[in-house]
């Protein structure tokens, strides 16, 4: 599947991910999704990959006390596709992948937001790819951020078709758990660009739904 064709209307993707994912931080339940415009993040939607279980990961009691490894998540390592035919315009990789945050943790993880906002994009973003893909007679640009470390597999300029891996979700960046954060953008630049609105088949689901998995039956 590729990007929309239209100029004024959403820009039509598919999930970049193979699983089910639990949606948050939705543009369908507030605009900005995120609670900011910095960085063209407008009409951002975060998926948060779910085990057979449903679930993001096991939660035990230590979960409310202390930072836990990325691994015990079901998306750490999990294969993040591209979401339209496209074209890499740029890639970045060498953010490391921290510890994750629940519970109680999440207050302290928050107090060390402005280290991230010092660094400007890139210590919100993390690893991340972005993508040039069609809309009408211009270009889009989605970016794919938060991805493992050392996990990209495509390079700038290479051409990608829908459901081709780019790389793996991680949890670099400013992500509480590993999870892919996806926006799309009118330039590739997400300092100067503004937020292009996005939809998935059968629309944008809001957060605490599940989005289904590239080429699955939409299962909310």
């Amino acid at each position: 599947m590729s990007a929309a064709r239209g100029e004024r209307g959403p820009l039509g993707l598919v999930s970049p991910l193979r699983g089910a994912a639990l949606v948050r931080n939705s543009p369908a339940d507030r605009v900005p999704s995120h609670g900011t415009t910095l960085g063209a993040s407008t009409c951002a939607i975060d998926l948060v990959p779910l085990d057979d279980r449903g679930r993001t990961a096991p939660f035990t009691p230590m979960s409310f006390l202390l930072p836990e490894p990325p691994e015990h998540f079901a998306g750490f390592g999990l294969e993040v596709l591209a979401p339209a035919d496209g074209t890499v315009r740029h890639v970045h990789d060498g953010e490391a992948d921290h510890r994750a945050h629940r519970g109680l943790p999440s207050v302290l993880y928050a107090l060390t937001q402005w280290r991230r906002l010092r660094r400007g994009w890139q210590g919100l973003a993390g690893n991340h790819v972005v993508l040039e893909v069609a809309r009408g007679g211009r270009a889009a640009f989605v970016v794919l951020c938060h991805l493992q470390q050392g996990s990209i597999a495509v390079g700038i300029g290479q051409r990608v078709a829908a459901g081709e891996v780019l790389a793996r979700c991680g949890n670099s960046g400013n992500s509480m758990e590993p999870h892919v954060h996806v926006q799309a953008m009118d330039g590739r630049d997400p300092g100067a660009a503004a937020a292009l609105p996005l939809t998935f088949p059968g629309g944008v689901p809001r957060a605490g739904q599940r989005l289904a998995g590239a080429g699955e039956a939409d299962g909310r």
